[in-house]
């Protein structure tokens, strides 16, 4: 799994073997929830293989807010890094091959790797990414039709469309199941 990541890194051998064995390798099946909401999140996860969603309850109403495949990470970041009950829930869709390291052991690396420019140069990259991913996803709510979200999301990330259910995909664009099908058939009568 790790294998892949191992020349974005300027780690010595020695350090990348103490690095990738703090981490541990776990196969769960679909809607296997990995954290729930209120909890403290203390792992972060790697999907080596899978589909996860990060979803909340509203008034009984599950609300997706992102999809995460292989090679990604996930956590309820807030929570994570300020130790605070998580406003989410992480869940798999598809059974799934994950790699999670404990929050105290990330923390040492981040410590010990902070004084390296190309490491600390990447995290706080991944970071931005993740804040430009949720700013992205707000703002398409506020100014766009579910039209164009579904539209959007076809575009940027066919994964969605090709391996999460319809109900998913209808509460991350914020529309019921049954106006999703309405966009679907709007847009096959158009082509």
């Amino acid at each position: 799994m790790f294998d892949q990541f191992r020349n974005k890194f300027p780690l010595t051998d020695e350090k990348w073997l103490e690095y990738t064995d703090y981490f541990n390798r776990i196969e769960v099946p679909a809607k296997t929830i990995l954290l729930e909401e209120g909890e403290i999140s203390k792992k972060l996860f790697i999907i080596e293989k899978g589909c996860v969603r990060v979803w909340f309850n509203n008034n009984g109403k599950d609300l997706t807010t992102q999809f995460f495949f292989e090679n990604q990470s996930v956590a309820s970041i807030e929570s994570f890094m300020k130790k605070s009950p998580s406003p989410v829930v992480v869940e798999t869709i598809e059974p799934s091959v994950l790699w999670w390291i404990h929050k105290n052991d990330l923390d040492t690396i981040l410590e010990e790797i902070k004084e390296i420019p190309a490491l600390r140069d990447g995290l706080i990259n991944m970071l931005f990414q993740r804040t430009f991913d949720y700013m992205k996803y707000f703002v398409s709510f506020i100014k766009d039709s579910p039209t164009q979200r579904y539209l959007g999301l076809i575009e940027e990330r066919p994964q969605i469309i090709q391996r999460v259910p319809q109900h998913y995909i209808a509460s991350y664009l914020g529309v019921t199941t049954v106006h999703l099908s309405r966009i679907k058939s709007k847009l096959a009568h158009k082509k």
